[in-house]
């Protein structure tokens, strides 16, 4: 009893010319459309208009066409009679001893449709009249996400929490068609009386997988940008859509359950804008300048506040501040910084000097030019500075 297959593989014209009338699937389908009835074509050898009832009702003898990418599911009160994921042509038989009632092409969902079959299948023998809609098993495109404030997550590279507003699309793959008809399809559409569409506005099960998605992105970006593999870095996100479609998959899966108990999966994502919050723009800002500045982050953040502090020292107190900021960098054991921009290999460290008995007297002329010579020999001043408060050391 139930399906078998009559032509396997490419089909086309050929297939059209010896069955005048068939089942198949509708024209002018959304590229979203996920589940929707079969509908009759019977003129111009099967390539024209469809005819009669877009209802899915199949009877004995029914000749259905079943495309690439897509699978034919029958239906007999609310439970499974048939299912065909190959392309090719079937024929409903409920009589026929010698059919089967799955088809599939292998692999994962091979695998899935059997478990799910054996699990929801028809019980008994199934009448003559059966409901026969298609399911999409391609991905289908342009499900959005996005949030209207901030959501927060702790980022393992930053080593504190973040937040961003965010917006994007994905894709969806159904990879348990039976599970995701029994458990998230509404009975009208089972019944062969209208079409699901993830992006169907009035579609209150699409609404749903929108509220999910989001109440997902902060643990799918905690769990991105947290994972060593992919660098820890949150500015790959809009880079990476494989890999972030993996994280948003694995957190839905684990909040909501999609994969186990709906049959679904999201494939690819599009991150079309992030929006970071004040603090995380100047977190960012930092990190850039210190990777920019040298291959050591800390050390390069200390060399620009350094080097700040005595480009304000100068400004203010002319040689004298610029003598005064080199004797405290001194005193922290600064004095040896080098340019970031300098592409010779650091020296060794050398080793510190005995604290001298008593700090020299501030008027002290050799005190106050000798310092001002290391200065010199550090690239902390200029020769004109050098010799202006030389000048000044000497009362000349």
């Amino acid at each position: 009893m139930g399906l078998f297959q009559a032509v396997s593989g490419a089909i086309g014209g050929t297939l059209a010319d010896q069955w005048l009338d068939f089942y198949t699937v509708p024209d002018g389908l959304p590229a979203t459309a996920a589940v929707f009835p079969a509908v009759r074509r019977d003129e111009n050898q099967g390539r024209g208009a469809n005819a009669g009832a877009s209802d899915g009702v199949i009877t004995n003898g029914s000749k259905i066409v079943v495309p690439e990418g897509y699978g034919l599911v029958l239906i007999q009160d609310g439970a499974f009679t048939g299912f065909a994921a190959q392309p090719g042509g079937y024929i409903w038989d409920s009589e026929e001893s010698a059919s089967q009632s799955v088809f599939s092409g292998g692999g994962l969902v091979d695998s899935l449709i059997k478990q799910s079959w054996e699990r929801f299948k028809f019980g008994g023998r199934p009448g003559s009249q059966q409901t026969a809609i298609f399911v999409a098993l391609k991905e289908l495109p342009n499900n959005k996400f996005g949030t209207q404030s901030e959501i927060y997550w702790d980022d393992a590279f930053l080593n504190t929490q973040v937040g961003a507003i965010t917006r994007g699309t994905y894709t969806l793959k159904i990879t348990d068609p039976l599970t995701f008809i029994r458990n998230f399809v509404s009975a009208g559409v089972i019944s062969g009386k209208g079409v699901f569409d993830f992006t169907n506005i009035d579609n209150p099960a699409g609404e749903q997988l929108f509220n999910e998605v989001v109440g997902s992105l902060a643990p799918a970006f905690s769990m991105y940008t947290n994972d060593p593999a992919k660098g820890n870095r949150i500015a790959r996100l809009q880079q990476d859509s494989v890999g972030f479609a993996q994280s948003l998959s694995a957190a839905v899966e684990e909040n909501y359950r999609w994969r186990t108990d709906r049959g679904l999966e999201i494939v690819k994502t599009a991150i079309i804008s992030i929006e970071y919050d004040e603090n995380t723009r100047e977190l960012l800002k930092n990190v850039q300048r210190a990777d920019a500045l040298s291959g050591s982050r800390g050390n390069s953040n200390l060399q620009a506040s350094v080097a700040a502090g005595i480009e304000s020292a100068g400004e203010n107190a002319g040689p004298g501040g610029l003598i005064g900021m080199g004797m405290a960098t001194g005193g922290m054991g600064l004095g040896g910084l080098q340019q970031p921009t300098q592409q010779a290999p650091a020296a060794p460290p050398a080793p510190a000097a005995p604290a001298p008995a008593a700090a020299p007297a501030a008027d002290d002329p050799v005190a106050v030019l000798k310092r001002a010579k290391e200065m010199l020999d550090a690239g902390l001043i200029t020769q004109e500075d050098y010799d202006a408060a030389k000048a000044k050391a000497l009362g000349i």
